[in-house]
């Protein structure tokens, strides 16, 4: 029987023209989507450039007036700009904090519309305002990226619903039903078989149409095997659950028309209100502490700072005896004053500023507890995770970009409280940003998809054996 089911279904599709149709759409939805991402990652890529670019030149003019300043000649620029002062280079000469995108950064803007992927930190200002965010386009946000996890996870669940909502209810409604009863199968069989097939035709070409895009577009997914397979594995997966779906209402519910609806239904609960529902849960159950109330206090704490930033620097020098002052000239300037202080500022402020991480942790853990409702938001996070545009990729980009602030600052303290220029000899020992991706891929998601399609098809199978015993001839 199910070799007859293969033959009479493949003659089925390429009479009906599904086949046909199917491999263009997704080859234009796979084609336009990636191209689409790789213009988004071309795009970060000129950005981080022309900010190091832009780098390099002011370095090379740096360069040029420390060697001026060091002949002993004149230069025509403002005194506090001068770089024989380190607090000049710290300040007007920071070094570029980017986070490259991973190869396959394409798949999914995750993050990456409201996050930037470069930062240039310098010693004036804190750790905690540092901007990682950048202007979007308020309607771009609103209605996401045309990306390739947009085509997977909102799309190919409607081309699987439109290919399988009626497997079942129009053989009843042509009156083909009945010359079925004959075979010795049942009906929850004869239905699994039957969709069995369509997600082996619609697997394959899936599998080619991605593997053929990825190629015309340069780019060999094969470099990246384990990734690209964990890819394939994912969308499978996910096409597997709504495959799962289409079996359980094709044999529950009845008529096309009313199938359709089903389905349909079944793609705006677990797509996008469970999303919602539960984002709307986090933000309640754990809401972001008041903006207005963090500034007002890191205001006020700053201004205490600073009316107490002489006896502020006594101790940190006193805390600090190899940064002890020159004692035949005792500079105590702003800077010797400002960087003080910012330890103090920073300790001070930590517990408001791990208060919005703390409540941020929490509404992602609860999201993280009760992804399993919906397979979308399992698909997303694992594509975003693959793209390397996670929630996590970000964070651990900011904590990066925070410790390399401080080493940045830390780097000019000698030279600053022991009133030593700084000179061409010290440029090469400037601190340099190298970003780690520190997020293992993890392919967790793909065993909770996997056991959840398992149970929806077993439901099937043995629920509706349990519950009419019928076999074809009654349901025709």
């Amino acid at each position: 029987m199910l070799s007859y089911n293969f033959k009479y279904e493949l003659k089925q599709l390429l009479r009906a023209r599904w086949i046909q149709l199917l491999s263009v759409v997704l080859l234009v939805l796979f084609g336009f989507s990636a191209f689409n991402g790789i213009q988004k990652v071309e795009k970060r890529k000129l950005d981080i450039a022309a900010a190091q670019e832009e780098v390099k030149e002011n370095d090379a003019m740096m360069l040029k007036l420390l060697d001026s300043v060091e002949r002993g000649l004149e230069v025509s620029v403002p005194r506090w700009t001068i770089p024989s002062s380190p607090m000049a280079v710290g300040n007007y000469h920071p070094r570029v904090a980017a986070m490259e995108p991973q190869p396959m950064a394409f798949i999914a803007t995750g993050q990456a519309d409201l996050f930037t992927h470069y930062v240039k930190p310098t010693v004036y200002g804190d750790d905690f305002s540092l901007n990682f965010t950048e202007m979007t386009s308020p309607v771009q946000l609103l209605f996401g990226s045309f990306d390739l996890a947009f085509v997977v996870v909102f799309l190919l669940p409607l081309l699987i619903i439109a290919f399988s909502y009626n497997v079942l209810s129009s053989e009843k409604e042509s009156g083909s039903l009945r010359l079925l009863a004959a075979q010795p199968i049942g009906i929850q069989n004869w239905v699994l078989q039957k969709l069995g097939l369509r997600f082996f035709w619609l697997a394959v070409l899936v599998i080619i149409a991605l593997t053929l895009v990825f190629l015309v577009l340069g780019i060999n997914p094969f470099t990246q095997a384990r990734v690209y397979f964990g890819l394939l594995g994912l969308v499978l997966t996910y096409m597997l659950f709504w495959f799962a779906l289409a079996f359980l209402v094709n044999l529950w519910v009845g008529s096309s028309a009313k199938n359709a609806v089903a389905l349909l239904g079944l793609w705006v609960v677990f797509v996008l209100l469970v999303p919602s529902v539960l984002n709307q849960f986090g933000n309640t159950l754990y809401p972001m502490p008041s903006r207005t109330l963090m500034i007002n206090e890191m205001r006020s704490l700053k201004a205490e700072v600073t009316e107490r930033q002489d006896e502020i620097l006594d101790n940190y020098l006193r805390d600090h005896p190899e940064f002890a002052l020159n004692d035949t000239t005792q500079q105590r300037g702003f800077w010797h004053r400002y960087m003080a202080s910012q330890k103090l500022i920073k300790e001070e402020l930590s517990p408001v500023v791990n208060g919005y991480e703390e409540q941020l942790q929490r509404q992602q853990d609860w999201i993280g507890r009760f992804k399993w409702i919906s397979p979308a938001i399992i698909a997303q996070e694992s594509l975003n995770q693959i793209a390397g545009t996670a929630t996590k990729d970000y964070e651990g980009f900011r904590k990066q970009v925070v410790n390399f602030s401080g080493t940045w600052r830390e780097h000019f303290m000698p030279f600053l409280y022991n009133n030593q220029d700084f000179s061409q000899a010290d440029y090469d020992a400037l601190p340099r940003f190298t970003y780690q991706k520190e997020t293992a891929l993890q392919f967790g998601g793909l065993g909770i998809l996997l056991v959840v399609s398992l149970v929806l098809f077993a439901t099937g199978i043995f629920g509706y054996k349990k519950l009419s015993g019928a076999g074809i001839l009654d349901q025709a």
